[in-house]
């Protein structure tokens, strides 16, 4: 009897270590198929994630609205679940490419992660085409509007399109600061003689803005070679100084894509003026009708890793123009063109230029300054760490005469010059003309330093022609070390007129033309025409 009592207890006790067993299995299977479930959903939430990244800008402002959304619907009511951690956003600066300078800590690219869907604003969304047939100037109108209105606002020029674009002026006073127009496609001009007119002095203008940033690595397409064709042959006033040998030398003028008389008014391809707080960088301008970039009436600007390309032999295309525009600072740019890589006219002061190269093109020119007797003002300007391959001149200051004003406070330094034509000028009887009258008065000369200005000249190595009347003076010259190339000019030795200052070191060639000291009499300008 008790063997029988045992034997049944036995088979309960293996029954309930059965039981328990199987419920421990059931329990398991069950966290594991939960635990795979989370896993799955968190990597499609991850995928919404990425898949929300690579969307155009308008969806930045709701991409974790949406990736949340989706897993909601995807989980079963009945089950619970952990609540997701969001994913880290995207970078923005990755997908745009916004260029940023480290030397430059009060210049950075936008905020493009705070920007949301009521901040930008993309061209294709108002009727641009995108084709370089179809006109999209009205859709760029209406952007611009709309960006306009929002403060810290984006307008967008997405890539893999080309937008033929006429005339056009993305003017203030009454929009909103700190406007990004961001160029990652092309513009390209209009070729035909009607979309302009008697002639514009611009083609894209930008006006009395607060904070405007051009950037992105898109391109704008001036397309000038029809009113290239209309200004030959092109004088420089410094190309008397340049005499061939055997008439070797022939400029022929450029092949026209244009049918058509294009008008006498040739437009700069990009202009800002009377803005403050402007910025350029990453684009590429090229083929402008007359000059590429020009800041007029500008302060606090900023240009950076940008391009201007245009043929050697395209008349008057400088690269960036100043006019009456201070704090400028300008560097880590590419410049060829058919005039002056930068040339910076009156009104100019503290203006910075590092890191810069040139070629082919006219130099970098203070000038020309005083025409038809007018009063010019260049102060504070450093130009140094330049580059210059076959170019005109190299660094050079022209005055015409009859001007009053000064030029003062200048720095050239570490110029480094490879077959350039005439590589120092000093030019106070500047004349693009065939003939110009003789006057006495000038715009005054004083205080320029050259120093480590090295390389090879194919003309002459330095021109200093200054006013009788207006010598001039403290023009400092240290480690000048220039070498003859023969090419295909007459050569020249170091030529001094009316030039006073120091040599500090010895220089190759030796310009022993140069007046040490001060001139014995100089005459005062009137208080009229001091700066």
């Amino acid at each position: 009897m008790i063997m029988r009592k045992s034997l049944r207890l036995r088979s309960i006790t293996l029954m309930m270590l059965m039981a328990v067993l199987v419920w421990s299995v059931t329990l398991e299977t069950c966290i594991a198929r939960r635990g795979r479930h989370w896993r799955h959903n968190n990597r499609r939430s991850s995928d919404m994630s990425d898949s929300l990244s690579s969307k155009k800008p308008k969806s930045h402002g709701n991409s974790h609205h949406s990736s949340h959304n989706n897993n909601n619907s995807h989980h079963h009511k009945s089950k619970p679940k952990p609540k997701p951690k969001l994913q880290t956003p995207p970078k923005v600066d990755d997908n745009y490419n916004s260029p940023v300078v480290s030397q430059l800590p009060k210049v950075q690219p936008p905020s493009l992660p705070s920007l949301n869907e009521s901040q930008v604003f993309n061209v294709m969304d108002f009727g641009a085409k995108g084709d370089g047939i179809r006109d999209d100037t009205k859709a760029f109108e209406a952007a611009w509007e709309a960006a306009c209105k929002v403060e810290a606002s984006m307008m967008i020029i997405p890539p893999e399109y080309t937008f033929l674009v006429g005339p056009i002026s993305f003017s203030g006073p009454y929009c909103q600061p700190n406007i990004v127009f961001q160029l990652d496609g092309t513009i390209i001009a209009p070729t035909d003689s009607k979309s302009w007119g008697k002639g514009l002095m611009w083609w894209i203008d930008f006006t009395k803005l607060v904070g405007i940033k051009v950037q992105g690595k898109g391109v704008i397409d001036g397309r000038g070679s029809g009113w290239w064709q209309q200004d030959y042959p092109f004088i420089d006033g410094e190309t008397k100084l340049i005499v061939p040998l055997n008439n070797s030398v022939n400029q022929n003028p450029p092949i026209s894509e244009f049918d058509l008389k294009m008008p006498s008014i040739k437009p700069t391809a990009l202009r800002f003026y009377g803005s403050i707080g402007v910025e350029v960088s990453g684009i590429t301008i090229q083929n402008s009708p007359q000059c590429h970039l020009k800041f007029d009436n500008c302060g606090d600007v900023v240009v950076h890793d940008m391009t201007v390309s245009s043929p050697g032999d395209s008349p008057n295309t400088d690269g960036i123009h100043l006019q009456n525009t201070r704090d400028v600072l300008i560097h880590s740019t590419t410049l060829s063109c058919g005039d002056d890589c930068i040339s910076i006219q009156t009104g100019c002061s503290n203006v910075y230029i590092h890191t810069v190269t040139c070629g082919p093109g006219h130099g970098i020119s203070i000038g020309s300054l005083g025409k038809d007797s007018t009063k010019a003002c260049v102060s504070n300007i450093t130009v140094r760490d330049v580059a210059m391959h076959n170019t005109m001149t190299g660094v050079r200051i022209k005055t015409w005469q009859g001007g009053v004003g000064s030029v003062k406070g200048i720095l050239f330094s570490n110029i480094q010059l490879n077959e350039v034509q005439l590589p120092i000028v000093i030019d106070q009887f500047y004349c693009d003309h065939t003939t110009c009258k003789n006057q006495t008065s000038a715009v005054a000369v004083e205080g320029v330093t050259y120093e480590r200005i090295k390389g090879t000249y194919t003309v002459k190595p330095v021109h200093f022609a200054c006013s009788d009347d207006f010598p001039c003076v403290d023009v400092q010259l240290s480690a000048i070390e220039l070498k003859p190339v023969q090419e295909r000019y007459h050569m020249y030795d170091p030529f001094c007129w009316q030039t006073f200052g120091e040599l500090n070191t010895p220089t190759l060639p030796p310009i022993d033309c140069l007046q040490i000291g001060k001139p014995a009499r100089n005459i005062v300008q009137s208080d009229h025409d001091v700066c």
